[in-house]
């Protein structure tokens, strides 16, 4: 089993379980930095991926949402879990589904944008179409961002062009009145 380091962007190699606690594991990975050296680090992940069902007290924690929010996602029918009498069990396609969700909304994408992108995900050959789109959703996004960040740019002169025309009209005035 490989594990992505967030931080380095590495992949890294499980070695062994050194410590369980709280549906979290501790892991001793390595990564091989050459032909000689390699790098030994303690990655924490959680168990999650491997269990059959979540609460969605346990999916909001993961993800720091509220419980009301993953219910928002579910009267949108973005995400399914099935019912255990009046407690909803997410499976871990909810829980995929979720975190990729969120990511959309963290990108800016509307919730008919995340929809689309997110139902491509249980399709035949969805991952390369998925992924297709993704690209294509974030271009626009990112040319969408730019824009904004022109218009935010230009915006910030302005504002610096009026507080230097105040600050000058001030000196002026204070000259005339001698203070």
């Amino acid at each position: 089993m490989s594990v992505v380091g967030r931080k380095y962007d590495v992949i890294l190699e499980k070695a062994e379980v050194s410590n369980s606690v709280g549906g979290k594991v501790q892991t001793c990975a390595r990564h091989r930095v050459s032909s000689e050296l390699y790098l030994y680090v303690n990655v924490k992940y959680f168990v999650a991926m491997t269990q059959a069902a979540f609460g969605i007290g346990d999916l909001a924690s993961e993800f720091a949402v509220t419980t009301r929010t993953i219910r928002f996602y579910e009267d949108r029918g973005m995400i399914a879990p099935r019912r255990e009498g009046r407690r909803r069990v997410y499976g871990p396609r909810d829980r995929t589904r979720l975190k990729l969700i969120l990511r959309g909304r963290r990108l800016g994408f509307s919730l008919s944008e995340i929809a689309e992108i997110v139902d491509l995900y249980d399709a035949p050959r969805g991952e390369a179409r998925q992924l297709t789109l993704l690209i294509d959703k974030v271009a626009t996004r990112r040319v969408e961002l730019e824009s904004k960040r022109q218009d935010i740019e230009a915006s910030l002169q302005d504002l610096d062009g009026v507080i230097k025309s105040c600050r000058k009209r001030l000196r002026e005035l204070k000259k005339r009145d001698g203070k």
